[in-house]
């Protein structure tokens, strides 16, 4: 791609990684994968941790590679997912394994915290959704159990903040996915101290927090040297998945449409100028997390395909191994409604044996479970459809304003099945892509640190004219009002 400036995305998710190059013009962006590795929770004792070390070599090979391809590269950029980091000593050195998000630690600690902070004052301080793996309560975890690293702990940088301390030495917070911790204050852009100090955790190993699109610092002279690179400006993009994701909706106008970005988790919600903070909000539990430009993202935090990617290991470990395509196949030819679940039971967030919890929370439910693979991916995917339904309508109520449009981007919307139930179950058009949003909007983020691109508008339309939208009509959306009504019972709405 002649005349093209080329920006390095790395871009991590819950189960594989991939560096990209995106080349971009006036006209267009083009992108090339260069290197993909695997990605994944690895089992020690009983704790669940990321394999960071691998993950880093992994990314300095991309690198290296992606800069013998274009020859130079104007940016590097990483996007990761949220709430969970690594904790360094004095001397820069990182203490421990950063755990995984559904490490059992955290199980029960939400009880814990409201005891010490009541849940109101907690939401009213952070505006962020009760998860049991948001960074405070890992770290309330930690204390409760008398951490050493903890204790010896002077900063503590999120999984990109830690990889960009690696590339170029400079320790930093990255605001989007700051705000992801529930140890932010989105009034005071600050950190929230007096909740930190009133949890017991030490508020100092909060550092620095800069904007998304920040130039974080060159590449370091020892990793020029070791991946035959020159000074290349490591730059953070929205270092949440989802900041980026959302910054690459192809959307015009704002106040209309809703994204919701799909993929191992779905994260539905509007772009929004401040944080809504009130009690209607606290009681859906939604979250308001960092976005581009000065705007917060709304939204809920849905369990996704995660559903489908668990089953599809439990039953290769059995002998049966299944393509996404084929599981997509078997689904549009199975039962309609079978079964309903609440995606977002807590009995479904830790690996184990999906379709087994799957059975026992329908005969829990007193209802006939999914037979086979077909009806439980379908069960699945309809039961994600219609929390779709519910979310959309609290965004609409908590906001005032009527959604037109859902913008579904990520890799979910390669399963034309789920997005065409998310349209029935919701009645809305549903305009699915670009597949590789979260890329894109990094490399958007890169362009426009570097002036190659003016602003997100700009990014944007670009995003338009580069890549092809499928649109989803709603159809046949009387024959979902019971299933709905059932589900709305099962989640005790």
């Amino acid at each position: 791609m002649q005349n093209a400036a080329h920006f390095a995305a790395i871009d991590l998710g819950a189960e594989s990684g991939r560096v990209i190059v995106g080349g971009v013009s006036d006209d267009r962006i083009e992108l090339n994968e260069i290197h993909r590795f695997a990605n994944g929770p690895v089992r020690a004792g009983d704790s669940l941790y990321w394999d960071v070390l691998r993950l880093w070599s992994e990314m300095k090979s991309g690198v290296a590679a992606a800069a013998r391809q274009v020859g130079e590269l104007r940016g590097i950029g990483i996007d990761t997912w949220g709430v969970d980091f690594g904790l360094l000593a004095r001397d820069g050195q990182l203490l421990g394994n950063p755990f995984h998000y559904r490490d059992p630690r955290t199980n029960g600690i939400l009880e814990k915290a409201f005891a010490i902070v009541p849940r109101e004052q907690v939401f009213d301080t952070t505006g962020i959704q009760f998860l049991q793996f948001n960074t405070v309560f890992q770290l309330l975890a930690m204390r409760l159990a008398g951490s050493p690293i903890l204790e010896c702990a002077t900063s503590l940088l999120m999984m990109p903040d830690l990889f960009n301390y690696w590339f170029t030495g400079r320790q930093c917070n990255e605001f989007t996915n700051a705000t992801t911790t529930q140890a932010y204050d989105p009034r005071r852009g600050t950190w929230a101290t007096d909740l930190l100090e009133r949890f017991g955790i030490p508020r100092e190993i909060f550092g620095e927090i800069v904007p998304a699109g920040t130039v974080v610092g060159p590449v370091a002279m020892h990793v020029r040297e070791e991946l035959g690179i020159g000074a290349v400006p490591v730059i953070a993009p929205a270092t949440h998945d989802t900041g980026s994701a959302v910054a690459a909706v192809p959307a015009t106008g704002a106040g209309n449409w809703a994204f919701l970005s799909s993929g191992t988790w779905s994260l539905m919600g509007m772009e929004v100028p401040a944080p809504i903070i009130d009690e209607r909000s606290r009681h859906y539990n939604f979250t308001n997390e960092g976005g581009v430009g000065g705007t917060f993202r709304f939204l809920k935090n849905i369990m996704g395909l995660w559903l489908v990617q668990e089953c599809r290991r439990t039953w290769e470990r059995a002998g049966q191994r299944y393509e996404y395509a084929e599981l997509a196949e078997l689904a549009g030819r199975a039962r309609p409604f079978a079964a309903i679940i609440d995606p977002d039971d807590a009995s479904f967030l830790a690996p184990g044996d999906m379709p087994a919890r799957i059975v026992e929370y329908c005969r829990r439910t007193g209802q006939t479970p999914p037979d086979g693979p077909g009806e439980t991916v379908r069960c699945c995917l309809e039961s994600l459809a219609m929390a779709y339904r519910q979310t959309l309508e609290r965004i609409e109520e908590c906001t005032g304003r009527r959604v037109e449009v859902i913008h579904a981007v990520g890799g979910g919307t390669k399963n034309t099945h789920l997005c065409q139930w998310a349209a029935d179950a919701t009645g809305r058009p549903v305009v699915a892509g670009p597949i590789e949003a979260t890329a894109l909007g990094n490399l958007a983020l890169q362009a426009m640190a570097t002036g190659v691109l003016d602003d997100i508008a700009e990014a944007r339309a670009l995003i338009r004219r580069s890549f092809d939208m499928v649109t989803y009509t709603p159809s046949g959306s009387d024959r979902w009002e019971e299933p709905y009504a059932k589900f709305l019972q099962l989640r005790g709405s």
